[in-house]
């Protein structure tokens, strides 16, 4: 183990989930923060579409009402500020998913900031990741740092601990661009709050099924979260392949720990899956 100690390692297999207050200094929580509000503040003023609310039949059945909900999301922050990129290769953090993921090759997935603001920040329902971007060994986790504390008033995440192991849930939402499991069977009600402080990291993988609270309090819960994965057969390199083309993100694959021995090196490949990648993104449009 690298960072974490056994017991850690093995409520997280248990779990699907393990959150840690060893991997940032105060000083670079602080960095990391100011970066992220000074993206936001940049998108802010160029008047940019941030709205991050869940869509489809969720909104209408399960959104509170008469606050005007919202949430700002970025995604891929290493494209606005170094910091961030940066911290995708933080020694301590990329230990961390090390220790979870069994492997010494760490590939990125996506980088995403969401923020709810005060009083009217929306929940989200409960759901797996896994809908959003499936792959063949489910050996995605995600990284979620807390830039706030971060409770039920103010919108912390909530999960079901141990519903990784019970694999895919049925999609059920009416929405194609946003997902979500049976909310009678997974209800917010009954989920186990994640309440964190400022810095902490939380871990978990991406078919534990989780969601989060409204932000009804007059503090605002800022997040980053990075998704990485890495292959379960140590013979076959960093890589775990998607079982559809989703949500295709432009560092998809950066080698962030290890090595890819299975990264393509023809050049006469590399520029076809260049093309796939913009048909990916000009069918997200």
């Amino acid at each position: 183990m690298l960072l974490l100690t056994e017991e850690q390692k093995r409520s997280y297999d248990a779990d699907g989930f393990v959150l840690l207050d060893n991997v940032f200094t105060t000083e670079e929580v602080d960095e990391i923060s100011a970066a992220y509000d000074s993206v936001f503040a940049r998108a802010l003023e160029a008047n940019s579409q941030m709205e991050g609310t869940w869509s489809g039949d969720w909104q209408r059945k399960g959104m509170p009402q008469g606050r005007g909900f919202t949430v700002h999301s970025i995604h891929n922050l290493q494209y606005h500020d170094a910091v961030f990129l940066r911290l995708l290769t933080h020694r301590k953090l990329l230990d961390a998913c090390s220790d979870v993921m069994n492997t010494e090759n760490i590939l990125l997935h996506h980088t995403k900031a969401h923020v709810k603001p005060p009083g009217r920040g929306s929940p989200y329902p409960m759901h797996q990741d896994y809908h959003y971007f499936p792959f063949r060994h489910d050996s995605m986790v995600a990284v979620f740092i807390h830039l706030d504390d971060s409770d039920i008033s103010n919108g912390c995440l909530a999960v079901y601990p141990g519903s990784h192991r019970q694999g895919p849930q049925t999609d059920c939402s009416s929405d194609p661009g946003y997902h979500h499991v049976d909310q009678t069977k997974f209800p917010l009600a009954s989920a186990s709050p994640l309440q964190a402080r400022r810095g902490q990291v939380l871990i978990f993988s991406y078919l534990l099924v989780h969601g989060s609270y409204a932000n009804l309090s007059e503090r605002a819960r800022r997040m980053l979260l990075i998704q990485v994965r890495f292959c379960v057969d140590p013979l076959m390199a960093a890589e775990d392949e998607p079982l559809k083309a989703m949500h295709v993100s432009p560092s998809q694959g950066l080698c962030l720990r290890g090595a890819n021995r299975r990264a393509e090196t023809d050049i006469r490949r590399r520029h076809l899956q260049s093309s796939q990648v913009q048909e990916y993104e000009k069918d997200a449009q």
